[in-house]
């Protein structure tokens, strides 16, 4: 019967790649407006879906046949789960790298996605996807310089290095110097990216919607859509000029206090286009490098302080946010023009590289959201399950909700200890999280599919940045979870501020914020007195 079922599962899938790569090529080929891209297209794309069906068979086949009457919660299952879900992983490792592209960028995606999908996926495509991607050859680099700016490299620049310094998934960067004599880094999209792009859209769209049809309870199809959204804007390096420009002027216009410890690198408008983009080339430290950022004479709190409060202040403030700041694309050096402290230490400033994928809060998302996050900090049970519902969890879901964003169970969530969202980082803290993981597979599924997708891309937002924090403090810390509920604090009390004036709501929104100081306060006090117990515990 097992067997029965699951060659039904291959056939079902075979036969749905073979109707897709029939019928019409060549019809398509000879009436097409671009015979030539369109041949391409026909014979790029065939190869990519098959190894998308064997995979995706070999995956889906693997889960059915070595799960087969293994009891529910039994250590056998267990075991046997881990290897099939570390062999899965594998096998679309490879399928990412074997096809490249946006599949490069998909397993990218998945490998931010920590507890929200397996961790043994988690690993396996953080541990390589960030270091091992395509790069093009000088010869397609030339190329596309010179389709998008008229000439080769060496006669538009005054140098141009033909090795990249970096290589991502949709292009790589190289260092050049224009004829003024400044160096520039050069971002030139893989050519590849262009042709194949929608085609592999379609086809990744095809085999999840295939598996989620022979195996209802896989649903990643809001992981497609997300990507079916992000990827045009991605590909398209004016946005992302754009993008880096509307962030600094946010943070000059209504985050003034930390503006000039922010910074992005300085566009050459008249050396970049959709595919091709040239901007100021900017020396630092990779976020996550604590040994280099200490040899700049740099703090790393500072810098994990300066990064929290960064994006607290994009999300609860700006409602423009962003979404891929993951350390290659944070770097670190000391802030232009200013001397040392007191302790001799210097000020960071960090710049924000990639700004190619951005999401636009609207004024109702982004104030539910820092209300949902000040409810998180300060345990309110009631207001993290209101606002949860306004944003999409539902009434049944709010718990999962809080749980995905804060890393802990419901019970520390509303815990009212001053430390109740400090991951301790502990074994038994991650087996904790990836238990919670495994056994709520379905409801996340689900939460996942009803929130909108902007909050999907906050929560890989969350991801990344608990990821670095991480890298730089080393030790549980509590600074983190104070800088964002003062900033979703802040935001929800000058929310009030600025609806319609009267004197009773100036009078309210007052007292708020005197509250907050008096909670923050608070706060401080338990974690200088928190932290002074722990200090005679370790010398003890």
């Amino acid at each position: 019967m097992a067997t029965r079922s699951l060659w039904g599962a291959r056939t079902k899938l075979a036969l749905s790649a073979t109707a897709l790569i029939g019928g019409g090529a060549a019809a398509n080929v000879a009436t097409s407006d671009d015979p030539s891209m369109t041949l391409k297209l026909y014979t790029t794309v065939p190869p990519r879906l098959i190894r998308d069906a064997m995979t995706a068979t070999a995956i889906a086949f693997d889960y059915e046949y070595s799960l087969w009457g293994l009891p529910e919660g039994s250590s056998e299952r267990e075991k046997t789960k881990h290897e099939v879900h570390l062999r899965s992983a594998r096998k679309l490792q490879e399928l990412c790298f074997s096809n490249g592209g946006i599949y490069i960028k998909l397993g990218q995606h998945l490998g931010q996605l920590e507890y929200l999908v397996p961790q043994e996926y988690v690993q396996t495509m953080r541990d390589s996807m960030l270091n091992k991607c395509p790069v093009s050859s000088y010869e397609q680099v030339c190329e596309v310089v010179k389709k998008e700016l008229g000439d080769t490299p060496d006669t538009i620049f005054a140098e141009f290095d033909p090795v990249p310094i970096a290589s991502a998934s949709l292009a790589q960067v190289h260092v050049a110097r224009n004829h003024d004599g400044k160096k520039v880094a050069v971002k030139v999209q893989h050519t590849h990216m262009t042709d194949t792009a929608a085609a592999d859209c379609a086809t990744v769209d095809f085999i999840v919607n295939t598996l989620h049809w022979i195996f209802p309870s896989f649903d990643y199809r809001w992981l497609i859509d997300e990507m079916r959204e992000s990827l045009p804007k991605e590909l398209d390096f004016i946005n992302e000029a754009q993008n880096s420009e509307t962030c600094l002027e946010n943070f000059q216009k209504l985050s003034p206090h930390i503006a000039a410890y922010v910074y992005a690198p300085k566009v050459y408008w008249n050396l970049s286009t959709s595919k091709l983009l040239t901007m100021e080339f900017m020396d630092g430290a990779e976020v996550n490098d604590v040994k280099t950022i200490k040899r700049l004479g740099i703090r790393p709190d500072e810098v994990a302080r300066l990064v929290s409060e960064t994006f607290a202040e994009m999300m609860f403030k700006h409602g423009f946010v962003h979404c891929d700041p993951h350390a290659a694309n944070l770097l670190v050096r000391p802030l232009p023009y200013s001397g040392k402290s007191i302790l001799g230490k210097k000020k960071p400033q960090l710049i924000l590289l990639d700004h190619g994928l951005y999401k636009e809060l609207d004024f109702e998302t982004r104030i539910n959201y820092a209300k949902l996050w000040k409810a998180l900090i300060f345990a309110d049970a009631n207001a993290i399950k209101e606002n949860s519902a306004k944003l999409g969890a539902g009434e049944d879901l709010y718990a999962l909700f809080a749980g995905i964003l804060t890393m802990r169970p419901w019970n520390r969530v509303i815990d009212p200890a001053v430390d109740h969202l400090v991951i301790q980082g502990s074994e038994s803290d991650r087996s904790e999280l990836q238990m919670y993981a495994s056994q709520y597979f379905s409801q996340i599924s689900e939460l996942l599919r009803r929130l909108p997708r902007v909050i999907l891309l906050m929560l890989k937002t969350n991801d990344c940045l608990r990821s670095v924090s991480n890298a730089l403090l080393q030790v549980p810390s509590l600074e983190t979870f104070m800088i964002i509920g003062r900033v979703s604090s802040e935001a929800v009390i000058e929310a009030k501020l600025s609806q319609k004036k009267s004197f009773l709501r100036w009078l309210s929104a007052w007292l708020d914020k005197i509250l907050l100081e008096a909670r923050l306060f608070t706060m401080q006090v338990a974690l200088w007195l928190l932290q002074g117990r722990k200090s005679l515990s370790w010398r003890n």
